[in-house]
């Protein structure tokens, strides 16, 4: 049984098409391809709305490929959910959350994200068929909250006894969530010499392949505290889990390292690259190549068939200094931009695109969801998630006797 007729507030906001009954007020429909400003409360400052705009045809591949994106912004507090509306346009959930950070789909009826001081696990509440106010097909709700303190958390996974893995980037290590303390360290580099409260090496990314930590980034091999801040042009690796080997340095910022299809890939963010990287032979370093170039710091990437999800995040403070990054944009005579590219695997190009403009400038992660077409969340900064309730059959014979 459950209640599911209470509809969403005004974090759901839809673009091109109607927008869904309880979100009529809260955005101005623009055909796809143009921009649409979401209708802010009066009371909302300028300087604090957000502008989306997509490529036509985003709407409709999402749909037809039957999946969903989850995108986190730390600058702004944002957890977004994209999906194809029932007229065929684009509908984003957004949420609050302090510092979204890293994203996990394990399976499509759980999301992981890293926050400020918690892993928040979110559970999918309706069953198949099932909508809300005849829209959503599906309903995240948190149902466990892990608090860890602020330890500057980044990627997160599962592992295959169902423990959560997350980057501890303050502690330069792999971690997870203790029953008695803040966390429980797991693995750290073979560089890092001791699990202090130091952002050394600026750890960050991690490559899960079947419930097993295999690779991470990290901005450099620094082991004094803020080391990594100036190695940041050319200083990143990417490390062997398993083996604590560098599989690859000379890179600028990596960030999100993925397995997909036998190959690990990267985002050479300092470069705005998406590429992979070949082993080297005999113990030689790794060659990473580029795939595609896109305008913005890289930083969460997912995959689904032939293509790649790319987040692009603008600069902190108006150029990204001392990074390569600056100079290819300008040779390419294009600015930076917040948003996601969706990049075809086999030629490189980007395909469809979804974009923001002005108050979130930054994206951390993105994953895509499989299975849900126009899913919503629910988030603590709103009373609607004291009302929405669900329950299990009743568990008779359960109580111990």
């Amino acid at each position: 049984m459950s209640e599911r007729n209470r509809e969403p507030s005004s974090g759901v906001r839809d673009v091109d098409g109607p927008a869904p009954a309880a979100a009529q007020a809260s955005a101005e429909i623009a055909p796809a391809g143009q921009e649409t400003r979401a209708a802010e409360p009066q009371t909302t400052p300028a300087e604090e709305r957000v502008t989306y705009s997509m490529s036509p045809g985003l709407p409709g591949f999402l749909g037809a490929q039957r999946i969903a994106l989850a995108v986190s912004s730390y600058q702004s507090g944002k957890f977004y959910l994209l999906g194809q509306n029932i007229d065929g346009g684009l509908v984003v959930d957004e949420r609050f959350f302090r510092k979204a950070m890293g994203i996990c789909v394990p399976d499509q009826d759980t999301i992981l994200l890293a926050t400020l001081f918690q892993i928040v696990r979110f559970k999918n509440v309706l069953n198949q068929g099932e909508q809300i106010n005849n829209v959503f097909d599906a309903c995240y709700v948190p149902r466990e909250t892990y608090v860890t303190g602020e330890v500057d958390a980044h990627d997160v996974g599962v592992l295959k006894d169902g423990r959560v893995v997350f980057v501890n980037t303050l502690y330069n290590c792999l971690a997870t969530p203790s029953e008695r303390h803040s966390f429980t360290p797991l693995w750290k580099p073979p560089f890092i010499s001791a699990i202090v409260k130091e952002d050394r090496c600026h750890l960050n990314g991690l490559a899960m392949e079947e419930g097993v930590p295999r690779y991470v980034t990290a901005v450099s091999r620094s082991d004094t505290i803020d080391g990594w801040r100036d190695r940041r042009a050319g200083g990143g690796v990417v490390v062997d889990v398993q083996t604590g080997e560098i599989v690859i340095g000379g890179l600028s910022m990596p960030h999100s390292p993925r397995i997909y299809r036998g190959r690990l890939w990267v985002l050479n963010s300092g470069t705005g690259e998406l590429g992979w990287i070949e082993p080297g032979a005999g113990g030689a370093a790794g060659k990473f190549h580029a795939l595609a170039f896109c305008p913005g710091f890289l930083r969460g990437l997912a995959f689904h068939g032939d293509h790649a999800f790319v987040g692009l995040s603008k600069p902190r403070y108006q150029r990204f200094e001392g990074l390569p990054l600056d100079q290819k944009l300008a040779d390419a005579d294009s600015e930076p931009w917040c948003g996601v590219q969706v990049i075809d695997l086999k030629s490189g190009a980007c395909v469809h695109w979804f974009r923001l403009d002005g108050a979130v400038a930054e994206l951390y992660d993105l994953a895509v969801v499989p299975g849900a077409m126009r899913p919503m969340a629910l988030g603590f900064a709103s009373d609607e998630i004291l009302g929405l309730i669900t329950h299990d059959p009743l568990a008779e014979g359960a109580l111990p006797r």
